[in-house]
């Protein structure tokens, strides 16, 4: 993933663009597809109930706290910042870099690794689902890959003795067993092969080094070896629900690494697998994943925003985590323009989430309990937002959510132009057990709430009345 904040704000314009783009029309019975067109419609059903995923990003690179691979690539400057230590110590020289970072797999030996505790932050987060990184594009696999020595569990690496050196299989395990859906991120491009970037040639870009089509072949190699470690991961690590393919770049006609095939090979071994094939578009793309923003409007396809809680995808020390009030506001407008959000939070070299991060994951399951029934399981209703309120709704019931200001306490009267209640109907607020007066003002609703919701207000960060809605 891309983790630069200059980067992605210049790209701003073109990825809302991208994002209010139609989908190219497909047929889920057209050559080379491998899902029936119904049982797709019910697994994305089944993903939008989730609404709120885990994502972590994690490998050798968190020994440095650098970004996520991007540092290797030479004319992504933005990904090498002249704060970064491992950068400077090294002269700032790239060839010495990207030496010394290809060798951080003989110093991985995170020995605190517990995927346990990792189940257990996001139980308390109110987490449904787990999206984990199995390769990144530098290439170093966290799985027993057969493909390459290049991986955890390879003799030099020193973690390889550890009982959980099959670092994907715990995580996967894990999670599954505590009943969290499971998400394999897999990044198509690798820079460590040999054939994505041949070692005779400088590497300077994303991209091959050498032209694929004049030399089919050595591409070959390369879909083979692709093939070969999707083919690892859905055959030996349990039931997949998720497919989360990075590397967008890798699409034909350059780099067509044969969708077709590989779809078909994935679903052969996992039924029901949703395929995520990013920014690429088309049959594969089953729902798209806005990057570090959200929408400005709600989107008419399946979509989920993937955040960092800090500022980058990768373990940084001394990262600046969001505001548990901007974290639960963000799931909030995720959630009320349809989306689902997945946030990032990057384990640090010995494999524990930093403290910071855990305490804001307890925090906002803490809202999670109380209001919960806002957020999973809904859909979008218009007007989606009036001011201060956002709305969501399951079946005929609207839950009007009230986004306070930092440090605001609940209200004497929620008010908001949009789905109003039905005459006779009972208006409650989420974790207060009494029904509240409304009325009808002006074309707007105007709920009342009590002193004694107001003496002990039920949570903090927003606040959400929920009510049989005119006409749905």
């Amino acid at each position: 993933m891309n983790t630069s904040t200059t980067h992605l704000a210049a790209a701003f314009v073109l990825s809302v663009l991208l994002l209010l783009a139609p989908l190219p029309a497909w047929s889920a019975d057209s050559d080379g597809d491998s899902i029936d067109d119904d049982l797709l419609k019910q697994r994305l059903e089944w993903f939008q109930d989730l609404k709120f995923g885990f994502m972590m990003h994690w490998g050798i690179y968190s020994q440095w706290g650098c970004i996520e691979s991007w540092p290797l690539v030479e004319v992504d400057k933005w990904a090498r910042p002249d704060d970064l230590p491992a950068w400077v110590q090294r002269g700032k020289d790239i060839e010495r870099f990207k030496k010394d970072y290809f060798a951080l797999n003989k110093t991985f030996n995170p020995r605190k690794f517990d995927p346990a505790k990792w189940v257990s932050a996001a139980r308390s987060a109110g987490m449904k689902y787990v999206v984990f990184t199995t390769k990144h594009h530098d290439g170093f696999s966290l799985f027993d890959t057969r493909q390459t020595d290049f991986r955890i569990t390879a003799a030099d690496c020193p973690f390889h003795t550890n009982p959980r050196a099959n670092v994907v299989r715990e995580v996967f395990t894990a999670f599954r067993k505590a009943g969290f859906p499971i998400g394999a991120y897999f990044s198509k491009s690798d820079w460590h092969s040999p054939y994505y970037w041949d070692p005779s040639a400088p590497a300077r870009t994303r991209n091959p080094n050498y032209d694929t089509l004049k030399e089919p072949e050595k591409w070959g190699k390369f879909v083979k070896f692709v093939h070969g470690q999707i083919e690892e991961l859905v055959t030996g690590y349990g039931p997949i629900d998720i497919l989360w393919l990075d590397g967008g770049q890798v699409r034909p006609p350059k780099q067509d690494i044969r969708m077709d095939e590989l779809a078909a090979m994935a679903r052969q071994h996992q039924p029901n697998l949703i395929i995520v094939d990013r920014t690429v578009g088309g049959k594969y793309e089953n729902y798209r994943t806005p990057e570090q923003q959200v929408p400005p409007k709600p989107l008419p396809y399946v979509w989920e925003s993937c955040l960092t809680m800090g500022d980058q995808w990768s373990y940084k020390p001394d990262d600046k985590y969001k505001s548990t009030h901007r974290l639960i506001h963000l799931l909030v407008e995720v959630v009320s323009k349809g989306g689902n959000l997945i946030l990032n939070v990057g384990p640090d070299p010995d494999g524990q989430l930093p403290p910071t991060a855990l305490e804001r994951m307890r925090e906002i399951g803490e809202w999670l309990k109380v209001n919960g029934e806002a957020i999973f399981a809904t859909r979008a209703v218009a007007p989606y937002r009036d001011g201060k309120v956002a709305f969501t709704r399951k079946g005929k019931t609207v839950c009007a959510i009230y986004l306070a200001d930092e440090g605001e306490s609940l209200p004497r009267s929620i008010s908001f132009a949009g789905p109003a209640p039905k005459a006779g109907s009972k208006v409650r607020l989420l974790g207060f057990e009494p029904a509240l007066k409304w009325r009808g003002d002006s074309g707007k609703t105007v709920v009342e709430v009590p002193p004694e919701a107001r003496a002990k207000q039920p949570c903090l960060h927003a606040f959400v009345v929920t009510f049989e809605a005119e006409g749905l």
